[in-house]
């Protein structure tokens, strides 16, 4: 089935402010949620709704906090979430380091004691929209094995990059540590699909690409093997020392669910060096490069990162964002 934007929008701001949100912060809030799924990331944004309206029930998000300014040291600033709405204290955040960009050329926002911000992708966007070249990661639970190891222990710490143009085609690259994200695996699963390439192993340690076998073991496989996982390990120890709070270790130990997490926002401005025509010359040289090479077997067409979701949100935006049922039903549930 098919939703149109707005009356998502206006679904999930409705339970929002049911369960105690402001109406401002319901708003922005239920607009992330909506984006992420026109953009195509339906395992963070409408698929995920319901388990974030749990952890407001569970007391893990508080409705009625707002995240705190603990000290600033020139562009850096650390931040204290305050278990607040994860996706809105992100906005914030990336908002933050945004202004301090224009005003010292690069801003750094620490946010520690923080919730899940859906789909990280989102503030890349919203850094590039304002003409930045964003970074920004967060920590998570122990939800991935160290390489090597059988047992959950770092997290797969999504990390994402993005570089802006004039005409709003930006390039993203919005990845987990992990080769797929749970949320993509709770996806595919709910879709009775296989992953397309390996993405975990089964309970008899064999590498598969079934994602039901992969969510029993929680046994997901890093991206480059090692290498992602030695990502994950330094992402992670980064936000816990900028922001002096947890780490995935200690995010682990206080719970078997996903809060309190430490995020790293960063945003640059290229105009305080470059104008924006050599910016725009130097990505259209390199895309352009990108798209004229030979393409592999099986390939019909070549996209750089962030192009989909800009093909993906058109579709959706003007014939309604897709829902499976069942999930739509839950939504609708949550307001009885």
């Amino acid at each position: 089935m098919r939703i149109k934007y707005e009356d998502m929008v206006k679904k999930f701001e409705s339970i929002l402010i049911k369960k105690g949100l402001s109406l401002e912060m319901a708003r922005k809030s239920a607009e992330n949620f909506a984006n992420n799924s026109a953009d195509g990331v339906y395992s963070h944004g409408v698929n995920r709704f319901p388990r974030v309206i749990s952890y407001i029930d569970k007391g893990y998000i508080d409705v009625k906090a707002e995240p705190t300014v603990e000290g600033r040291m020139g562009g850096f600033e650390r931040w204290n979430g305050n278990l607040a709405m994860g996706n809105t204290n992100a906005v914030r955040a990336m908002e933050r380091a945004i202004e301090l960009a224009k005003e010292c050329g690069i801003g750094i926002v620490a946010l520690g004691n923080t919730n899940h911000w859906m789909r990280g992708g989102t503030f890349g966007w919203q850094a590039a929209d304002a003409g930045m070249i964003g970074m920004c990661w967060t920590n998570t639970m122990p939800n991935m094995p160290a390489w090597g190891t059988k047992d959950r222990n770092i997290g797969n710490n999504p990390f994402i990059m993005a570089i802006p143009r004039s005409n709003k085609e930006h390039v993203v690259v919005d990845c987990a540590m992990a080769q797929f994200s749970y949320g993509k695996i709770e996806e595919t699963r709910m879709k009775g699909q296989q992953l397309p390439v390996v993405g975990g192993f089964d309970k008899e340690g064999k590498a598969t690409t079934d994602p039901a076998a992969i969510e029993e073991t929680w046994r997901v496989l890093p991206i480059g093997f090692w290498k992602g996982s030695g990502l994950s390990i330094a992402f992670d120890l980064i936000a816990a020392v900028l922001s002096g709070a947890n780490s995935t270790t200690a995010v682990g130990k206080k719970a078997e669910d996903e809060y309190g997490l430490s995020q790293i926002f960063i945003a640059i401005d290229p105009e305080h060096m470059s104008s924006v025509e050599i910016t725009d010359a130097i990505i259209d040289e390199v895309i352009e490069s990108i798209k004229e090479s030979e393409k592999a077997e099986g390939t019909s067409q070549i996209f750089y990162p962030g192009e989909m979701e800009i093909k993906t949100r058109r579709d959706n935006m003007e014939n309604g964002i897709p829902v499976l049922e069942s999930v739509w039903e839950s939504i609708q549930q949550l307001e009885a």
